[in-house]
């Protein structure tokens, strides 16, 4: 008699991964219990603890983790959570910042430097807006998950106990911001902090249209111990995860189940620009471009300590086929 596999999966809460959270979807020949626990908590529970048989985990530490040779976690292409992260640079409104330009030879706070969305940001910055990472002060406010190897010229250092970066840029102690969530201050509209571009949505469109990138934050990364023993699992898990993103968007599809007055309006618009599935999951050569421009990005950054092919960092049962839609 053939058993299902007892695992434990952790990700975070999104319409994309509902299936898996309520059960709805699991991957064949596994008994799934799945916990969601948000980022970075997530992501510190398994780079330390190995807490979960599988997770969502961010990209920037396994990348790091895998330049620097560390096999026991492998990961799958399946990609739940994305972002433009343009919105998501910010600067004092003391500082007189009036474009990315303007923040060379100043400081700016990271809440860690191997952030994932940091990563993405400073280079889009430095490649995109004549923000070269080398040529400003940035101060850290957390740890990092993974030792890091910083290049030479580039400045980085700790803030004072018991501050915090969005603190320090709201009093204008520092002049900006390169951060992963929305600073308290902006959610406040309390003014002491501002984007630094005052219309994100419009840069990312041109960005995208430049690029074709999307920037994938996350991936989902298993126990290598557990693929080796069952090979056959990697492809299990990423079926399972298309099959719950194509449940979520048949049922986004649907403007009955969303609370949107003009939810056919913004999808039509997000899919002129986008395409059918901005989502995409799989080892194709969109995702394959967007994974080496973020790994260039990381070694040039010093979170990762060598360059690595996007396909090294995927089990080899999930880089030829196509995912399967279940």
């Amino acid at each position: 008699m053939t058993h299902s596999l007892q695992l434990s999966l952790a990700v975070g809460d999104y319409d994309i991964t509902r299936p898996l959270i309520d059960g709805a979807v699991s991957p064949q020949g596994v008994d799934l219990v799945t916990v969601t626990a948000p980022s970075p908590q997530r992501h510190w529970r398994m780079l330390t603890q190995r807490e979960f048989d599988i997770a969502e985990l961010s990209l920037g530490s396994y990348v790091a983790r895998r330049s620097r040779g560390e096999d026991d976690l492998l990961a799958v292409p399946a990609f739940p959570h994305r972002r433009f992260r343009h919105g998501y640079a910010f600067v004092s409104t003391r500082s007189g910042v009036a474009s990315p330009a303007d923040l060379v030879g100043r400081t700016v706070g990271v809440r860690s430097w191997q952030t994932t969305a940091g990563v993405w940001l400073r280079g889009i910055l430095a490649e995109h807006h004549g923000l070269p990472t080398e040529k400003v002060r940035w101060v850290a406010q957390d740890s990092e998950d993974v030792p890091l190897a910083l290049p030479d010229g580039l400045t980085l250092d700790r803030v004072p106990d018991g501050r915090k970066v969005t603190s320090m840029c709201a009093d204008g102690d520092i002049e900006g911001l390169v951060y992963p969530e929305l600073p308290e201050q902006v959610l406040a509209g309390d003014g002491t902090i501002r984007r630094l571009f005052t219309d994100p949505k419009q840069v990312e469109q041109e960005y995208y249209r430049s690029t074709g990138i999307f920037p994938i934050m996350h991936v989902v990364a298993i126990r290598a111990e557990l693929l080796e023993r069952h090979p056959w699992l990697a492809r299990s898990v990423l079926d399972a995860f298309v099959q719950a993103k194509a449940m979520a968007l048949r049922r986004l599809s649907d403007p009955r189940t969303v609370s949107l007055a003009w939810l056919r309006a913004l999808q039509e618009e997000e899919r002129a620009l986008l395409g059918a599935d901005p989502w995409r999951y799989g080892f194709d050569g969109v995702n394959r471009d967007t994974l080496q421009t973020f790994v260039d990005y990381a070694v040039r950054q010093g979170v990762a300590v060598r360059p690595v092919s996007p396909e090294s960092l995927f089990h080899p049962a999930t880089l030829d086929e196509p995912p399967r839609y279940v």
